[in-house]
């Protein structure tokens, strides 16, 4: 049984659930921690963000020219409200449920660039994901805008050349910029390379019901995907929930019967069964 309320999971289910266009992301990232808390109230931070945006709204420009909505976004996101990158203690599980990162004022690219984008959204500002490889930004969702913005280092503003020299430094070695790494992602994918930082979070500390929340719901948004549903009955195996754990492999093994770990796992499931 994964940690948090059978509550948590079906109101998870259901945000999922809605056509892409209506997905409300920042509820859905808040839904997804509280399958890690039971006691997160989602009312609060929904106001907090509707709250942000009614203060920063008297700040920004009558003309809604994209730089200089940016500049004045960046003012109230950074400097009112303190908003910085985790630079120190970058793969705390904190710096990716949304709740502490409202709290702390403290997160990862990918979270960081989440609130900015729900109080932008709020204003009537559309930006998009771009899910770098390594790191995650924000553009402006309009026709050759040609800027993006790091969110983890103040708001910075890039173009796509700065964008290469980005991935460099993420990397450590030359990176080539692939024209696919700057485009948009779905706000499905956005959740679920949330949710996939969290499982390789707990993965790593053995963490295995905070684990097991993590992969359940990484299945529900790619229920067809056997890479997932292995994951996923690898935690329950460790957890000892043996019979979902066999129907998670069995699946995993029928769907990828040459993968290279496949026969490590259909020894998992001798032994299972």
């Amino acid at each position: 049984m994964e940690r948090g309320s059978d509550l948590a999971r079906q109101a998870f289910e259901q945000e999922i659930g809605r056509p892409a266009a209506d997905l409300d992301l920042g509820r859905a990232a808040l839904i997804a921690a509280w399958g890690f808390n039971s006691a997160l109230e989602l009312g609060p931070y929904l106001n907090r963000l509707d709250q942000w945006a009614a203060q920063v709204t008297d700040q920004l420009p009558v003309e809604r020219y994209p730089l200089r909505v940016i500049q004045g976004l960046n003012r109230f996101f950074f400097e009112t409200l303190g908003f910085r990158g985790n630079q120190g203690n970058y793969y705390d599980p904190a710096n990716s449920f949304l709740d502490q990162v409202l709290d702390r004022r403290l997160g990862i690219p990918i979270t960081l660039s989440l609130v900015y984008r729900e109080v932008a959204r709020r204003v009537g500002f559309p930006l998009v994901g771009i899910g770098l490889p390594g790191h995650f930004l924000l553009k402006p969702d309009f026709p050759e805008a040609g800027i993006f913005v790091d969110c983890f280092h103040g708001g910075e503003l890039l173009f796509p050349e700065d964008c290469e020299t980005l991935l460099t430094r993420v990397y450590q070695q030359p990176v080539a910029l692939k024209p696919e790494f700057l485009e948009p992602v779905s706000d499905q994918t956005w959740l679920r390379r949330l949710l996939t930082n969290l499982k390789l979070i707990y993965l790593r500390q053995q963490a295995w019901p905070e684990a097991l929340v993590a992969t359940d719901r990484l299945v529900l948004l790619s229920p067809t995907d056997p890479l997932e549903r292995r994951d996923r009955g690898i935690v329950r195996y460790q957890l000892g929930d043996w019979r979902p754990a066999a129907d998670d492999l069995r699946l995993y093994v029928e769907a990828c019967p040459n993968a290279e770990d496949s026969p490590a796992i259909q020894r998992l499931l001798d032994a299972l069964s």
